[in-house]
């Protein structure tokens, strides 16, 4: 190894370390987010030979962490149903909504966020990369790894549920 080469890519993951988190956080790893995107920056590393000179290190980035939260949700929606079929409790019923949250504003922020994370993976993806994390219709597509045609008409879709869904509310 190069001398300089952990020092430069230390800088990296200092530097997109929080875009990384967010990103683990809107594709559904709620608690395991830090623990995912440890793990992407790891693979990351590993495959710094692959990486293609020229090519953006932060959409190739976060192409590997989306992939680690997709992987985790899958295994992670395996283990919660045996955990049902064992007749285990589900923690999330049993935590009670923060009294702040009651707040109109919220309410619907929340309504929107719930929204959202029903929507099929594709479509999320395609909404919190354009949206939540304010990437550009390239930086999305090279993320996701998609034409910018399939973003575009992927979020056309997303936006008319949101809208038909956020209407009542």
């Amino acid at each position: 190894m190069r001398a300089g080469e952990r020092a430069a890519y230390a800088e990296l993951v200092v530097a997109h370390a929080p875009l990384a988190k967010r990103v683990a956080v809107l594709a559904g790893a709620g608690d395991d987010a830090d623990d995912l995107v440890q793990e992407a920056f790891v693979k990351a590393y590993r495959s710094l030979a692959t990486f293609r000179d020229g090519s953006g290190f932060r959409p190739w980035l976060l192409r590997i962490v989306l992939n680690e939260t997709h992987n985790h949700r899958r295994g992670s929606g395996r283990r919660a149903e045996r955990e049902r079929r064992a007749g285990w409790l589900d923690a999330q019923s049993l935590t009670m909504p923060d009294p702040a949250a009651e707040a109109l504003s919220a309410a619907r922020r929340r309504a929107l966020l719930d929204a959202v994370s029903k929507l099929p993976a594709d479509q999320r993806d395609v909404v919190a990369c354009r949206y939540l994390l304010e990437l550009s219709e390239a930086e999305t597509a090279k993320v996701l790894e998609l034409p910018a045609g399939t973003v575009k008409s992927r979020l056309h879709r997303a936006l008319g549920a949101l809208r038909e869904v956020m209407a009542d509310v």
